[in-house]
């Protein structure tokens, strides 16, 4: 029965990275027209817990994409500079959809597990029962 639970651990920390990887879609999409502003991305790292023995994925540290921001020529802009160029942000909408989409199909494949390993956990204390 302890692998279950590592089962368990697993995918919920599996979970717990994509819900901050679907946070920062979200931050990324909703600041895509505010001029400066940089794409926010999240590595994963993998941890062993000690206590359950079970290894997991947690997110790591979020870092600012610097690709470089887009520009755009509106000298009639109020943020354009002296040369009348503005700097929009880097963010690409397709690639968050598709980011989101990938979040989205992994957090699910997470859920399948965890939700076949407490059905396992439920069948074993029903035949411990008998």
């Amino acid at each position: 029965m302890q692998e279950l639970f590592k089962a368990m651990f697993s995918a919920s920390g599996g979970m717990r990275a994509q819900a901050v990887r679907l946070r920062l879609i979200g931050e990324n999409v909703a600041n895509a027209d505010t001029p400066g502003y940089h794409r926010k991305t999240v590595s994963f790292e993998t941890v062993l817990d000690r206590a359950s023995g079970a290894s997991t994925v947690k997110a790591g540290r979020v870092r600012l994409d610097r690709s470089p921001l887009r520009e755009s020529y509106e000298p009639g802009h109020p943020l354009a500079d002296a040369r009348g160029i503005v700097s929009f942000s880097n963010v690409n909408t397709l690639i968050e959809i598709a980011d989101a989409r990938e979040a989205n199909r992994s957090y699910q494949a997470n859920l399948t597990i965890f939700d076949q390993a407490r059905r396992m956990y439920g069948g074993v204390l029903g035949l411990l029962r008998r």
